[in-house]
């Protein structure tokens, strides 16, 4: 069965954490929506220019098996500020499907909206002290239920391949790990 997954964009969203996600996911043929909250190309945050699949506002009324934040700023704080994006995310933790958020994300977008609430979660190093459960903040990835978290730019494959793993299973994910020489 073919998953659903948003990830949302922004101008200043993290380049390598956002295609890191989307080229992982569609390896493993999960269909991927590339949302801006912003116009359809953004400017990534080192100046990448990336072009969305649609806006935001096309997905309000979609379901989704995953919703994956990118991290980097001021991105992440663009999607924070978007209403149609937090009441998906609400929806999506409310349903118990997987949300996942990498590097400023964890702390700027869930952990704002108390999307953390009872969750261990791990974020960049320059953030992470902001976490208020600190028991895990060291951690590359973190799964804990539903909610996936994990540090910034040289985590992104692995987080991503956990995405494929909670999204399908173990053999799944070493089977889109092995061509990419992902131990």
């Amino acid at each position: 069965m073919r998953k659903k997954v948003l990830v949302p964009i922004a101008n200043g969203s993290e380049e390598l954490e956002i295609v890191g996600i989307v080229d992982t996911l569609r390896r493993a043929g999960a269909e991927v929506t590339v949302a801006s909250v912003q116009d359809l190309e953004i400017t990534a945050s080192r100046m990448v220019k990336l072009v969305a699949d649609k806006l935001i506002r096309e997905c309000a009324d979609e379901d989704y098996d995953l919703i994956a934040l990118p991290g980097g700023l001021p991105g992440a704080e663009y999607l924070r500020d978007s209403p149609i994006l937090t009441e998906l995310l609400i929806s999506q933790v409310e349903k118990g499907k997987l949300y996942a958020a990498i590097c400023a994300s964890p702390v700027v977008i869930l952990q704002y909206h108390n999307l953390l609430k009872n969750k261990k979660a791990t974020a960049h190093p320059a953030l992470s002290d902001q976490l208020k459960d600190q028991s895990e903040v060291d951690q590359r990835v973190i799964v804990d239920g539903n909610c996936i978290t994990s540090r910034g730019p040289g985590t992104v494959l692995e987080f991503a391949i956990k995405l494929v793993e909670l999204l399908y299973d173990r053999e799944k994910a070493l089977k889109v790990s092995g061509p990419m020489l992902i131990k």
